[in-house]
């Protein structure tokens, strides 16, 4: 994907080492997103290299995301390319198909491969919240506000954040965070099981590096094992996921049996 891509779809993407640092850059408009962007993630999801351990999602200046660019509602408008309002013409087949190609940039974050951070600084709204909830960890600055505002606009959440807000907070919870459209603050975020944290803005760099350092302490293959029984042992039965964990475990046993052999 050349820089000219990730320029017109307001986003920036760099790897260091096993890092890879995804950042929503559209702070004129509090990083708004775009069916373009949405698009472009999936396209980023494609391509990250097997080498890659933690992913962290941010977004440029004082605020993750507003959610979704309002210009987006209207027909022909937006980023010029593709606007949300012009799927009011499609047939339902075509409309449930592109959303599906929208969700496409939020879902591939929860990949075994990986583990996938979002770091907030003040508003993750909409479409921003659901990108927040699309990864495995959320750390929160103190000033951060997030809010699923679809209701109040008549729609529902689409881009696979009710299952992993679900999850983490409950159902009771989660149905009145969706249908109040209220503010949840990075306090209470933590309180209910939204965030691992929230610190100073200060503090935000050194707290997320530490973590990632600590992520990418132990051998990947843990790591990735570890998150593949995890992300699907609410849906399973005991003894299924007994005989998982039996799998992944032989498998750890014969990676690190390979390591400790000699070579010839």
């Amino acid at each position: 994907m050349t820089p000219e891509d990730l320029a017109t779809a307001g986003l920036r993407f760099e790897i260091t080492g096993a890092v890879a640092t995804i950042t929503l850059d559209r702070p004129a408009s509090r990083n708004s997103q775009t069916p373009t962007m949405w698009r472009t993630l999936a396209r980023l999801g494609e391509q990250i290299p097997d080498e890659v351990r933690v992913v962290v999602v941010t977004g440029e200046g004082t605020t993750f995301s507003a959610g979704l660019d309002r210009n987006l509602l209207t027909p022909g408008g937006g980023d010029g390319q593709e606007s949300v309002a012009d799927l009011l013409a499609l047939p339902d087949d075509e409309v449930s198909s592109t959303i599906r190609a929208y969700q496409d940039g939020f879902v591939w974050l929860s990949d075994p491969r990986f583990v996938s951070i979002a770091v907030v600084r003040g508003y993750a709204i909409g479409a921003g919240f659901q990108l927040a909830l699309a990864c495995d960890l959320r750390v929160l600055a103190d000033d951060a506000q997030l809010c699923m505002k679809e209701s109040a606009l008549g729609l529902v959440p689409d881009l696979a954040g009710t299952k992993p807000l679900v999850e983490a907070v409950g159902y009771a919870r989660a149905l009145e965070i969706c249908a109040t459209a209220r503010m949840v603050g990075a306090s209470e975020a933590v309180a209910i099981g939204l965030a691992l944290t929230s610190v100073p803005e200060a503090e935000l760099a050194t707290v997320v590096t530490d973590l990632v350092a600590a992520l990418t302490a132990p051998l990947p293959g843990a790591v990735r094992e570890t998150k593949a029984l995890l992300l699907g042992a609410a849906g399973r039965q005991l003894d299924e996921q007994c005989r998982l964990e039996r799998e992944a475990q032989t498998r750890r046993f014969r990676e690190l049996a390979a390591l400790m052999t000699p070579a010839e």
